[in-house]
């Protein structure tokens, strides 16, 4: 990618830049290659390599490193750019290890966090669930404590990234702190989050599930699982925040992500624009073409500063819900128009398996649903700017 302009707008230090041009070149010397039809062999050495070069401290903050949006953002536009597998990789580390990250103890933070940075342990968010994905409110797995001062967990987790291959879990359940007695399975009190390692007897894999980019995801069962009181994160009742404040950090890189696959569909159809001949000119003759490439292009742009906007806006101390937000909706949405219009210019190349194009065309649209569908990220934008109330009428004269 030629244009790096963006790198010298007011969001980013000298030390941002320094980052992006670094992993760039890692990038190039280590992404990219054919890794084969197993999934998880393949997840697995992408985070030892990104373990090993050093990224993954990245999206791993604790109380001497504090977590750095627009650096998140920077390394999964480019990882992102380059092969979608490593981005997944790279982010998975992040939000399976916020949590602890945020909330953590000192001994969970010394525990878990060196070795997911070094990519010797593979962490996963466990959220979602078969009836209650971005409504976290509907939640239905439990937790109960026992005599020991632990807890008993009980429930389905469903659509849990990096599921099968994880080494430990960021597994959230209602407690009922908060709660009256007629709504104990209702509203957002009383859930809390533990930390539940992938050989605990009480947790199974129930389910591998095969999507249309393939990564690791699968449904986990937990069954009389029980945790000691060490696993639990934060305070009794804390979940709900814990998960929000996790997903604030990480949606906006959502964006980002989205972001990456559009540069690179750009990029592709610049390449090819310029190189197809038809009808005794190039592609990029077209006025039609050079239309198109100037709406992706804007979109593209106007995409970037928002979620560098809420990156920036967060690392200041901010409050960042409805900018995380707007970022993620625009960023995704707009990939999702880049990479179709991309595959359009290709013809029919753009539908061949594998074809550069073809891989964002699948990688792109999960983005629009997961860590909150674009119509959820519409609703929590309304809602904040509902908040702080309608401005008053102007008087008449």
């Amino acid at each position: 990618m030629a244009d790096k302009s963006y790198l010298r707008w007011p969001f980013f230090s000298a030390g941002h830049a320094q980052l992006e041009d670094a992993l760039d070149a890692w990038a190039k010397a280590h992404l990219g290659r054919a890794h084969g039809k197993d999934v998880d062999a393949t997840c697995r050495a992408l985070v030892r390599m990104l373990g090993e070069g050093g990224w993954l401290e990245h999206a791993v903050g604790g109380p001497e490193r504090a977590i750095d949006t627009r650096a998140i953002c920077l390394i999964r536009e480019t990882l992102a750019r380059h092969e979608g597998l490593a981005d997944f990789a790279f982010a998975m580390q992040g939000l399976g290890s916020g949590a602890i990250s945020l909330f953590g103890s000192e001994a969970q933070r010394a525990r878990y966090l060196p070795a997911v940075a070094r990519g010797e342990a593979i962490a996963a968010f466990a959220l979602s669930e078969p009836q209650a994905g971005s409504d976290v409110a509907a939640m239905q797995c439990a937790a109960r404590l026992d005599d020991e001062g632990g807890y008993v967990i009980d429930g389905d987790k469903m659509w849990i990234s990096n599921g099968g291959i994880a080494d430990f879990y960021v597994v959230f359940a209602r407690t009922g702190e908060g709660d009256v007695p007629e709504a104990q399975r209702r509203g957002s009190r009383g859930i809390s989050a533990f930390i539940v390692a992938a050989d605990n007897p009480g947790l199974a894999i129930a389910e591998r599930i095969d999507v249309i980019a393939p990564h690791p995801l699968a449904r986990l069962a937990f069954r009389g699982c029980r945790v000691g009181p060490e696993a639990l994160i934060g305070a009794p009742g804390q979940g709900f925040k814990i998960a929000m404040a996790t997903l604030d950090v990480f949606r906006t890189s959502v964006g980002a992500a989205a972001l990456g696959f559009a540069r690179r569909a750009f990029d592709e159809a610049i390449t090819h624009a310029q190189a197809r001949t038809m009808f005794g000119q190039t592609l990029a003759g077209f006025q039609l073409t050079q239309a198109k490439l100037a709406e992706m292009a804007t979109g593209i742009d106007a995409a970037a500063l928002l979620i560098y906007r809420a990156a920036w806006q967060r690392d200041q101390g901010e409050t960042v819900t409805k900018e995380a937000a707007m970022a993620k909706m625009s960023a995704t949405e707009t990939a999702q128009k880049v990479i179709d219009a991309a595959v359009q210019m290709f013809g029919a190349l753009g539908v061949v398996s594998e074809h550069p194009v073809e891989r964002l065309y699948r990688e792109i649209r999960a983005l629009r649903i997961y860590e909150g569908a674009t119509e959820v990220q519409q609703l929590i934008i309304a809602r904040e700017l509902l908040r702080v109330g309608a401005p008053a009428p102007a008087q008449g004269g």
